[in-house]
């Protein structure tokens, strides 16, 4: 959360150059040649973060967020490693199975890791996340990456987060969307997304209850303003594999509502689509923030903290917040979170939402919800400290600090000072002159237990804080919104962080970073796990455009300048791609077809004789529809390179936006389906597309042709080997079967123990599949080594949890007698793990 948008960037830049004007001492590096630089006698080990600052803890005392017979404690908390947490992918095939090792593996075999007089266990469920999905760890991450004895843990956690089967999260901060009441047909807005774990997680609750080759009829549009987040964004929702997201790159408070005034078609081009304006059942309103609820995982926050970080995000919050509340649907929810524990940036920007939308709005009571969940009740008092001085309501403010400490702070949100009052007055009844105003005026109020605080007279100990020595997490504030009327007519215009009026309409394109991006060198961006949320304060970064595989315009960023990513696995993620020209790693020119510079335009695929011979080659059931849900981000359809799919909730904001003008600035859209396919052999495969990895498991059951069900054998030896000539298959008739296919793209199916064949092939949520390519004397496997490796271990748990529940134990031995050295080469079991340990 913290330190997103324009006016964030604008109040770091500035912060930076005052910095640098005060030549402040640069505590991260010092030259060889300071005499005061420890050296290795003096000081051989690393010194940790400062974990302390007597503002933070003079500012938090004086506003109560914990009792005072707590805050030792809390403190205490605040200042150890924050344990790792995780969530395992519901929507995944192999939810029960991760769960399952997780229950019967590694909460025994982790458990001697910890000390004796541990209660919390080496890893637990975290008991208020419904399903035993959502895991925490007693090691931190540090822990994990340091110590010998946790890698098969730590290697588990890498592949399957990589895989998309869990996602790597702080535990608070899943804890927002699990009070949106998500359902599979709701049309969601998360505002602020990226680094994109909560959106993983709505995507997951809107995929949940779906059958394998449907789709929800719900979706996701998850938007930042950042363009090199988004790039985040995009390469942690790909894991997901949906159909069912589009993301953007908007300024939140100004998300464009793409009203449609007419439905007249869009430059020829006949559109119809169920939808006329851009309104959304849930919206998520994870707003930047100053994010000291992150103290945890982030210690340099300790010595960066003061209270102006909170005080000068205000009126950017309350704007997202506000558009937000604009785009829900009447009868909608709306989640507002932050990971701070500032009033200023929790409670005060919730009682002015509901003081501008009067009985439109109602805050919601949520807590019988997640009963375990330990959360405190909202403030309903508060004070403001502003430049050395407690502030007890707006008329305490000196006149030359109104633009920049707002009524909507204050409990009451009143304003109602003297309009004749030319400044604000000492107690000794003088006037404040230009010369004070720039001295703390310390004498204002002899102490903060002095102030007669306003109190809020509306319910907002509906909201929850959550505090990190409750359940030994971070910090978060939650509020849950809802819509229970049109708001009033008059809508009022935005605030600037100053407080002044910003006139900009609500569907006007404003012009963000991706509008000015410099062509220059190639780089690289560091991939945050999902631990990360927006950080509190961030540096300039450099950005440069190039292709990905998304098609769409994605940033490389100079990570020596950009905000700190916390990276759990410190991974890099490399976007050299093949260009057109059949080069790795060269520049791409930018295009500018299109609305916006920079980003492919989204067209809708047409091709019918392309469609027509994708169709036959498969044999793709008629019930799956093709025509109308395929989407490209290249004009020209004669060098389409990757062929997307959409939803049809999808597909109707896709034509919204068309008859809009294209308001919405979409970097990402759809699940990669087809890709152009190249080989050894040449032009001579019928089709000129493949199926994608990704989008495999929707088409699936739809497939009729080129398409087989191995053994388990011949399938784990493909996983292992990757290419296998027909004649070395072990099932002979599997080999004859895989040769007589035309030259391309096919699937193969793990077959269910001896059963033969079957077209069509009968598919559940159990089903493996992966796609390979015919070629003249063999068979390979399209699949990353990754997900080889995925496959691989799965296999091997499913085989031996078959074999421990079909075999008693009083024929283990006898078996054994029979093969002794397990060199069986039908279906066994234990030929099969053999093979996939070698």
């Amino acid at each position: 959360m913290g330190g997103g948008g324009r006016e964030g960037r604008s109040y770091r830049s500035r912060t930076q150059r005052k910095h640098f004007k005060q030549s402040r001492e640069n505590v991260w590096k010092r030259s060889k040649s300071d005499p005061s630089a420890p050296d290795s006698t003096d000081n051989p080990t690393w010194q940790p973060f400062a974990t302390q600052n007597p503002a933070f803890d003079e500012y938090y005392k004086a506003q109560g967020i914990v009792a005072a017979e707590e805050w030792d404690r809390f403190v205490e908390v605040l200042r150890k490693a924050l344990p790792a947490a995780f969530r395992i992918n519901s929507s995944s095939q192999f939810c029960s199975d991760i769960r399952s090792q997780l229950e019967n593996d590694f909460m025994k075999s982790l458990q001697a890791e910890v000390s004796e007089d541990s209660e919390a266990g080496a890893i637990r469920p975290l008991p208020w996340y419904p399903d035993n999905l959502a895991w925490q760890s007693n090691f931190s991450r540090m822990q994990l990456r340091k110590n010998q004895t946790l890698e098969r843990f730590h290697e588990f956690l890498k592949l399957e987060n990589e895989i998309g089967n869990i996602t790597r999260q702080e535990a608070v901060s899943m804890v927002p969307p699990l009070f949106l009441d998500v359902q599979p047909d709701h049309f969601i807005l998360d505002m602020c997304a990226a680094p994109g774990s909560k959106t993983f997680q709505l995507l997951e609750i809107i995929h949940q209850s779906t059958k394998p080759g449907s789709l929800p009829d719900g979706m996701v549009v998850a938007n930042d303003l950042d363009v090199q987040r988004c790039n985040l964004l995009i390469h942690q929702t790909k894991r997901m594999c949906t159909a069912n997201l589009i993301v953007t790159n908007h300024e939140a408070q100004h998300f464009p509502g793409c009203r449609s005034k007419s439905n007249a078609s869009n430059k020829g081009i006949e559109l119809e689509s169920n939808i006329n304006q851009l309104l959304f059942d849930r919206v998520l309103c994870d707003v930047p923030c100053s994010g000291d609820g992150t103290l945890r995982k982030a210690p340099d926050i300790w010595r960066k903290w003061n209270v102006g970080l909170g005080n000068g995000l205000h009126s950017l919050q309350l704007q997202i917040a506000m558009r937000g509340i604009s785009l829900l649907k009447v009868g909608g929810r709306m989640v507002y979170s932050t990971c701070s524990m500032n009033p200023v940036e929790n409670e005060a920007v919730v009682s002015e939402i509901l003081r501008k939308c009067g009985g439109s709005v109602e805050l919601v009571d949520v807590s019988t919800e997640l009963p375990q969940l330990i959360r405190r009740p909202g403030l309903r008092s508060w004070k403001i400290r502003d430049k050395g001085v407690w502030l007890a309501s707006y008329k305490d403010v000196p006149k030359y600090r109104r633009t920049g400490i707002l009524p909507s702070m204050f409990p009451s949100g009143r304003s109602d000072v003297d309009p004749t009052d030319n400044g604000h007055k000492h107690e000794n009844g003088t006037n404040v002159n230009s010369e004070d105003a720039l001295q703390p005026m310390d004498n204002a109020v002899a102490s903060v237990d002095d102030l007669d605080a306003e109190v809020s007279d509306l319910p907002l100990e509906h909201c929850m804080r959550l505090v990190p020595h409750d359940q030994n997490s971070g910090a978060f504030f939650i509020a849950v919104l809802q819509k229970v009327s049109p708001l009033a007519a008059v809508e009022e215009k935005p605030l600037s962080p100053e407080g002044n009026s910003v006139p900009k309409k609500d569907d006007e394109p404003h012009t963000t970073l991706l509008d000015h991006i410099p062509e220059d060198k190639n780089g690289k961006v560091e991939v945050a796990d999902d631990t990360n949320e927006k950080c509190p304060e961030g540096g300039s970064t450099e950005a440069n455009l190039i292709d990905t595989e998304e098609g769409g315009a994605t940033l490389e960023v100079d990570s020596s300048n950009a905000c700190e990513i916390h990276d759990t696995e410190e991974t890099e993620m490399h976007f050299d791609k093949e260009t057109d020209s059949g080069r790795i790693g060269a520049k791409r020119k930018l295009q500018v077809q299109g609305k916006w510079k920079g980003v492919d335009p989204v067209v809708f695929f047409k091709d019918e004789t392309i469609i027509s011979s994708i169709k036959t080659f498969y044999g793709i059931n008629e019930s799956f529809m093709l025509n109308d849900h395929l989407v490209t981000r290249n004009s020209d359809a004669k060098h389409v390179k990757r062929i997307y799919y959409v939803s049809n909730s999808v597909k109707d904001i896709l034509e919204l936006n068309f008859r809009v003008g294209q308001q919405l600035k979409i970097t990402s859209v759809g699940l990669k389906m087809f890709e152009r396919q190249t080989s050894r052999e040449g032009t001579a495969a019928p089709c000129s597309f493949r199926i994608s990895s990704e989008g495999l498991p929707v088409i699936l059951p739809y497939i009729t042709k080129q398409i087989l069900c191995a053994s388990a054998t011949d399938f784990k030896h493909l996983l292992q080997y990757k290419t296998i000539k027909f004649p070395d298959f072990v099932d002979a008739e599997f080999g004859e079967n895989a040769s007589k296919l035309m030259m391309g793209c096919c699937v193969i199916v793990l077959r269910k123990g001896s059963n033969a064949s079957t077209v069509p092939v009968q598919v559940n949520e159990s089903t493996i599949a992966i796609g390979c390519w015919k070629g003249r004397g063999s068979l390979s496997v399209m699949v990353t080594a990754v997900d080889c490796q995925e496959l691989l271990e799965r296999l091997l748990v499913r085989i031996e949890t078959q074999k421990d529940n079909s075999m008693p134990e009083n024929n283990v031995e006898a078996a054994e007698a029979q093969d002794p050295d397990n060199n069986g080469t039908k279906e066994g079991t234990d030929s099969i793990g053999i093979a996939i340990n070698a």
